[in-house]
């Protein structure tokens, strides 16, 4: 697959295979993190998987000591093109399968009566056409542990709010598009919400902060408010 390198500031680089939502451009994304992740290169502070593209973080004046006749990122961008070469074959492969219980009430789904009237479908279908399939986890983003998911029936893909909510509670499942996605924080937020679950989607006190990760299957399982309200856990 075509890619491309560029320059993220003076201490980063960006490995880009285009702007799309694609599970084998996914999945080799997360095959290069994870064979980087192995190597263990020198000053290599982060890695960065996106839906598309992965990003890298170093320390400039580590590589600067250990290699003095190379500029850090013309020798990172070099590593990094090498490691690419080496993968030849990327499968498909499916992360761990994880069940999301969500709560569709309408007193937690203030935009699921908005899709229904948009889509010409009844909420209930709404529901169920969310419910009925499962999701990849394709990236971890814009709040620590907030899953960005895909792709939804198109009957359901609703575009973002034209003006954010300025609370989003922690917990809110909602739409964005083709992909859906769920607040693991109070936060503001653009996210058509059509439910919410119980599970803490982060916790900074574990091991494993947040509950998915990128190449994780999703699988929303609708609940009562009765059993929403039960088994809520503390933000």
């Amino acid at each position: 697959m075509t890619y491309d390198i560029q320059p993220l500031g003076d201490q980063g680089l960006c490995i880009s295979w285009g702007n799309t939502i694609d599970v084998q451009v996914n999945a080799l994304v997360l095959a290069l993190t994870a064979r980087l992740q192995q190597l263990q290169l020198p000053a290599v502070l982060d890695l960065i998987p996106a839906y598309s593209s992965l990003c890298m973080l170093f320390d400039a004046r580590r590589l600067l000591q250990d290699f003095p006749h190379q500029q850090p990122y013309d020798y990172m961008r070099k590593r990094v093109a090498l490691e690419i070469q080496k993968i030849t074959e990327v499968n498909y492969s499916e992360g761990r399968s994880v069940e999301i219980p969500v709560c569709y009430d309408q007193s937690l789904a203030p935009d699921l009566e908005r899709i229904a009237r948009q889509s010409k479908l009844d909420p209930a279908e709404i529901i169920r056409l969310h419910s009925s399939r499962t999701y990849r986890v394709y990236m971890l983003g814009f709040l620590p542990g907030f899953p960005y998911m895909g792709t939804v029936d198109d009957r359901i893909a609703t575009p973002r709010l034209a003006s954010p909510r300025p609370l989003v509670p922690a917990g809110s499942v909602g739409i964005a598009g083709s992909q859906t996605g769920i607040y693991p924080l109070d936060a503001p937020g653009g996210w058509n919400l059509i439910g919410r679950t119980p599970l803490r989607l982060f916790d900074p006190n574990k091991e494993e902060p947040a509950l998915l990760r990128p190449g994780d299957q999703v699988r929303f399982t609708p609940i009562s408010l009765a059993t929403f309200q039960k088994n809520k856990t503390a933000p």
